[in-house]
């Protein structure tokens, strides 16, 4: 099977990202490397698509960040944290259901029902 971005990731990004951090907290490359783990491989995700989806999650208050500390001999910039929120878990369950809406609609019409 062919890896899995761009037009096919649109509109659904947001709701995976939530959903790996439902496990835990995350800085971004985290964040990738969960998903492209949890899609065995198939998922491919840049960075320029991710940033972008989070700081839409942040603006809309479903994301927290917090600035982890610079640790003596640590180089480079300190990394952004990302929680989820009350208003992400809720934002999580409606897409969950508008996921699994999704899914019984398009898998009926191309005949792919589970």
């Amino acid at each position: 099977m062919r890896g899995i971005r761009g037009d096919k990731l649109r509109g659904h990004l947001e709701t995976m990202v939530l959903s790996v951090l439902e496990r835990g907290e995350a800085h971004g490359l985290e964040i990738i490397g969960r998903l492209e783990e949890a899609g065995c491989g198939l998922l491919r995700l840049k960075e320029g698509s991710l940033y972008p989806a989070l700081y839409r999650l942040e603006a809309a208050g479903k994301v927290t960040v917090v600035r982890e500390e610079k640790l003596p001999g640590k180089r480079g910039a300190p990394r952004r944290i990302y929680r989820l929120t009350p208003k992400g878990k809720r934002d999580l369950a409606k897409g969950r259901n508008e996921w699994a809406s999704f899914v019984r609609v398009v898998g009926t019409i191309v005949g792919a029902t589970a």
